[in-house]
């Protein structure tokens, strides 16, 4: 008479065991690539109050479906766009007696620009065939020329650029007591020229 001998059973305690560890092992090994993007604040909640805005203190700036750029209806090269958009900004167009006269400006005063650069605004759209690459370029462009204008303003009030206090500001070797210091200059700065970036929703060309 033959004797069937009992399947030898798995253990399969150490298997979940093992498996956690190879989990562990790839979460801290892993490498995970951030996507390249701008910083930026998303915009508000839509609502339904009406701005009034002067024509002269809109910079449109437009780019088509073969990434021509346009500025205020005449094509631009890339690299002469940020000295538009900063003689725009730093126009200021008011008269000295007028309400809002920038006397820090020290652009054309030119009466068909903008009048203050806390009234300027840009007005970026694209079509939707425009490339990824070179409507970030031209963003890029226009941060550049706020960049350019409050690095300026903070050097002539506050002896150092605006870049160098933003670094600053957020190191973790900074003092509390200097972050508020640095804060406030920054504040200051940013008052002087707004960073007003109106971003309309894709044309069609």
């Amino acid at each position: 008479m033959k004797y069937h001998r009992a399947p030898q059973e798995v253990n399969a305690g150490s298997m979940a065991d093992i498996a956690f560890l190879l989990l562990i092992f790839f979460l801290v090994t892993t490498s995970i690539e951030n996507d390249v993007g701008l910083n930026r604040l998303l915009p508000p909640e839509k609502t339904d109050d009406i701005v009034d805005i002067k024509e002269r203190n809109l910079f449109e700036i437009v780019i088509n479906d073969s990434d021509d750029i346009m500025a205020e209806n005449e094509i631009v090269q890339l690299e002469n766009l940020r000295s538009q958009v900063i003689d725009f900004i730093d126009n200021g167009g008011l008269l000295v007696d007028k309400d809002g006269y920038c006397d820090y400006c020290k652009g054309s005063r030119l009466d068909i620009s903008s009048e203050n650069p806390t009234k300027a605004i840009i007005s970026l759209k694209a079509s939707r065939n425009t490339s990824y690459p070179i409507y970030v370029a031209v963003q890029n462009e226009i941060i550049g020329a706020y960049n350019h204008l409050r690095n300026r303003e903070s050097l002539r009030v506050f002896g150092t650029s605006f870049e160098t206090m933003y670094e600053e500001y957020y190191s973790e070797e900074t003092a509390e007591t200097k972050k508020e210091k640095l804060k406030e200059q920054l504040e200051f700065v940013r008052e002087l020229y707004p960073q007003k970036i109106l971003e309309a929703e894709t044309v069609k060309n």
